[in-house]
């Protein structure tokens, strides 16, 4: 029978995240079609072949729409709020403010998405940081499609302690939590309340070393994709700069992470480091010799730019002070983190007021909605702080209200048709189906286990991004495989506390490609149906992201020798080295007369 074959199944499993990615990457189909047809797919795979019931899979798929319309407050929230700047001249301020402390839209990047993203992620967590980044750099006159790619290459490092450390506290504890490996842990005298920080330690330690190169990955994507000379070797001018903000943010983030747990290492990496290079920019501390920028705005592609269009006139010296016209921004990171924060009751106050489903159709499925916790309110109350901040008029408020309700509708088809299809995907399990086969993502994640056999600390991380690239979350992610990951690791007799981390890590990796994040981040900046487009360009650096974290998670297990681990990861410095070294080399000199040259790319 087919069911009895892991190797089928497995390949069964695999079949509707590769439709999607097929459609989306491959054939270049917008999210509003790909994810139909994926839906459609796990569906009929899950009826067909796991035998999951016709109520389960109703109750899936209506908890995939609440969740859903869940992101799609957080969405609208957001659109609103730099509607709402935008209507008032708030954001030709803005625009102004970063320009005079760099001209240089790599830095400004950097700053923006690297740092400023790093905090935000650290508060909030959730797709927030894409959310709020990429209107930012859109305001500051960046590309859309540039501004989305920022936002999400930055969601990566600080993600495994998003949200105040969620992805390690809920993810990573409650994964483990009244299984056998917490059984296993007790025997070997070790409580999982004092484990999950030690696996933390290790986690902060493998995005130190992997995270470090992420700014200066981010700016080369950016001059070589959106640059007039479509090159790598501009972002590396800035490779000191990128190097000093990278471990400004990381050496703090790290620290935090040994001595303080798994709450607040993204998000005081991220200030510190924030603090730490706005400071040095404003002194020219590293700063490139010429700044860099974008082409016209005429000579755009046309793919770059998407129906979201701030005023991106200048400001005059009539316009708002600056500090007035930052305040929204100070606000919405002050309530992330004064609701994030344990030790302050709001959080239990805002979480504490729930919507419940229990048992969906008469199902097990449910779903809890914290509709004042959520970012969403946050960005809502924020907006109503900003209309006697900004004095604003009546027409300009429904001139808000207007443009962000026309922008987040499009931005539904896509959500409400990939949230119910990771929702029956996660709930095939032996809750839900009359087969007694595990669940669709485990099934998976055991079918490449045994194929990898003693080489799985390298492939740990792969399967923690497959995680967050269909959930959405690396959360979710780590709910999902850190008790597979565990139990791989004790039966191969190897350090598991190194294997969860690299689950962690790669989840924090697969944000940069998850579906949700793409969707949610496009739709800010007017991108709808750019998705696959998006995904093509931050697949790379996910890739490398899971790469290094996996042969240094090896050479952590096996040390370094004639192993895997340390082959890998000397070809993968290698090969880095001579990347950058071929760049640097090729890196385009003054345009002469007929125009810049440009590398041969494909478009």
């Amino acid at each position: 029978m087919l069911t009895d074959n892991l190797a089928v199944l497995s390949l069964l499993a695999l079949a509707p995240i590769l439709l999607v990615g097929v459609l989306l990457v491959g054939l270049r189909w917008p999210a509003t079609r790909a994810m139909p047809a994926g839906y459609l797919l796990v569906v009929a795979i899950a009826t067909l072949f796991w035998e999951v019931g016709a109520a389960e899979v109703a109750a899936s798929s209506l908890q995939g729409l609440i969740i859903a319309l869940t992101l799609l407050y957080i969405i609208f929230g957001a659109l609103l709020l730099l509607a709402t700047l935008d209507a008032s001249g708030a954001l030709r301020t803005i625009r102004s403010a970063f320009t005079q402390v760099s001209p240089d839209r790599r830095v400004q990047a950097i700053i923006v998405g690297w740092l400023f993203g790093s905090f935000i992620e650290g508060a909030s967590g959730f797709g927030t940081p894409a959310a709020v980044v990429a209107p930012l750099l859109l305001a500051l006159g960046f590309p859309a499609l540039a501004a989305v790619m920022v936002g999400l290459i930055i969601q990566s490092t600080p993600v495994s302690f998003g949200a105040v450390g969620t992805p390690m506290l809920v993810g990573v504890n409650d994964g483990l939590s009244g299984s056998s490996a917490e059984t296993r842990l007790a025997e070997q005298g070790t409580a999982l309340g004092d484990y999950v920080p030690e696996v933390a330690v290790q986690v902060a330690l493998l995005h130190t070393l992997v995270g470090t190169l992420v700014p200066l990955l981010l700016v080369c994507l950016l001059t070589r994709y959106f640059g007039a000379r479509r090159s790598f070797g501009e972002g590396l001018e800035v490779a000191p700069f990128a190097l000093f903000a990278a471990f400004a943010m990381t050496v703090p983030y790290l620290a935090v992470a040994v001595l303080f747990g798994p709450e607040f290492p993204s998000l005081l990496g991220g200030l510190v480091g924030l603090v730490v290079v706005m400071v040095a920019t404003r002194h020219g501390f590293l700063q490139p010799t010429r700044a860099w920028d974008f082409e016209p705005r005429a000579r755009w592609l046309p793919e770059w730019s998407g129906s979201v269009r701030p005023d991106m006139g200048e400001a005059t010296a009539g316009d708002m002070p600056v500090a007035r016209a930052w305040l929204p921004y100070l606000v919405v990171a002050g309530l992330l983190v004064v609701t994030r924060l344990p030790q302050l009751p709001l959080k239990d106050w805002l979480s504490g007021i729930t919507w419940e489903w229990n048992g969906i159709l008469g199902t097990p499925v449910a779903q809890t909605v914290e509709p004042f916790f959520l970012p969403g309110f946050l960005f809502l109350l924020t907006v109503g702080v900003s209309y006697p901040l900004f004095r604003m008029r009546r027409r300009q408020i429904v001139a808000s209200w207007r443009v962000a309700g026309r922008q987040v509708v499009s931005a539904g088809i896509a959500l409400l048709f990939a949230v119910p299809l990771v929702r029956v995907f996660i709930n095939s399990g032996p809750d839900f189906n009359s087969t007694g086969l595990e669940s669709m993502p485990l099934t998976l994640a055991t079918g490449a286990a045994d194929l990898a056999g003693d080489a799985w600390p390298m492939f740990a991380p792969w399967v923690g991004a497959l995680g967050a690239f269909v959930a959405g979350s690396n959360t979710i992610s780590n709910l999902m495989f850190s008790l597979f990951q565990f139990s791989t690791a004790d039966q191969l007799g190897i350090s598991a506390k190194t294997v969860v981390a690299a689950q962690a890590v790669g989840g924090a990796a697969g944000n940069m490609v998850t579906v949700h994040n793409v969707v949610a981040a496009c739709a800010t900046v007017g991108l709808v149906g750019r998705e696959g487009l998006l995904i093509r360009k931050t697949v790379l650096p996910m890739v490398y992201y899971c790469l290094a974290a996996g042969t240094l998670a090896s050479v952590l297990v096996y040390g370094v020798g004639l192993n895997a681990g340390t082959v890998g990861l000397v070809l993968l410095v290698a090969t880095l080295a001579a990347l950058a070294a071929r760049t640097w080399r090729r890196r385009p000199r003054d345009a002469g007369a007929d125009g810049p040259e440009r590398d041969d790319v494909p478009r």
